[in-house]
């Protein structure tokens, strides 16, 4: 497959080493590919949100949107089947397109945003897309 450094699986990350990771490191991209229930609950500030419903179809823009990151993290309210099943449609993606692609680690949220909520970490109630995490 040659040097591109490209992710050689799916890894899981915990909420609280998901905040220290991407506190002040612009290379960490959180990917939210809750449906509807985004709009209606708070979301991770300076998350990107790409719908598990249209996901497929969005691949090479969400590579494009995330060029320059290393860390991709997705999640979807729970993080038991769209989360992963979407971190790891990315994973093949990047495998068989074989792009060009700085991203070293694809990873999935642990207990989803809403574990991420219940644990007290802060959240974001921005209608900002994408939301350019500012909010506290």
């Amino acid at each position: 497959m040659g040097e591109l450094g490209v992710a050689r699986s799916v890894s899981y990350v915990s909420a609280a080493k998901l905040l220290a990771m991407a506190r002040g490191n612009p290379r960490v991209a959180i990917i939210d590919v809750r449906d509807e229930d985004r709009r209606y609950q708070a979301h991770i500030a300076g998350s990107h949100h790409f719908a598990s419903g249209s996901f497929a179809a969005r691949l090479p823009e969400l590579a494009r949107a995330t060029s320059d990151k290393d860390t991709l993290v997705f999640h979807c309210a729970l993080s038991k089947v769209r989360g992963p099943t979407c971190a790891k449609m990315f994973f093949d993606y990047l495998s068989e397109t074989q792009e060009e692609s700085g991203i070293k680690n694809v990873m999935v949220l642990e207990r989803g945003f809403n574990g991420w909520e219940l644990s007290g970490q802060p959240v974001c109630r921005c209608t900002d897309a994408p939301c350019k995490g500012t909010c506290s």
